[in-house]
């Protein structure tokens, strides 16, 4: 059975000859574990030089809070916290809770799975909030008609 090839598998360095590849596919692994940093652990490819973490294309990469923070975060998002109240509480500015959010529309499948199985948030809440980051920033409602003037002309 054929598994999803998971980071520290490949290289994700685009310019890398081995982009991609998949070290069970080549004759030698070219992926190296190479430290740990902040208990992350680092990567690096031997024919690029590459360095790359282990939440590489992960709503997680590049992240100061845990993991943990932003998942309830998110869970707390789809049981209808408004983003405000969880800046005050949580301590996060509102602007990075929306990209964290974002984030997690980028990764729908991997983030309901877990906020399902972990928080036991509801497929109808999960709709809910995609909905909500689909429609953020638009206006919606019936637009006004434009008021005649008694001339016939439009104000």
């Amino acid at each position: 059975m054929a598994t999803l090839a998971q980071v520290g598998d490949f290289c994700p360095n685009e310019a890398c000859p081995d982009y991609g590849k998949i070290q069970s596919e080549q004759p030698k692994k070219n992926i190296k574990k190479f430290g740990k940093r902040k208990g992350k652990q680092r990567y690096q490819c031997k024919t690029c030089g590459q360095t790359f973490y282990e939440t590489k294309g992960t709503i997680f990469y590049r992240r100061r809070a845990s993991e943990d923070d932003i998942l309830e975060t998110l869970a707390l998002l789809a049981e209808g916290v408004r983003i405000s109240s969880l800046s005050r509480a949580k301590g996060h500015k509102e602007d990075t809770i929306l990209d964290w959010l974002r984030d997690a529309a980028r990764h729908v499948e991997q983030v309901e799975e877990i906020l399902m199985a972990r928080y036991r948030v509801k497929r109808g809440q999960l709709d809910a909030l995609w909905s909500y980051v689909g429609n953020k920033g638009e206006k919606g409602g019936i637009p006004k008609r434009p008021r005649v003037a008694s001339s016939g002309e439009r104000r």
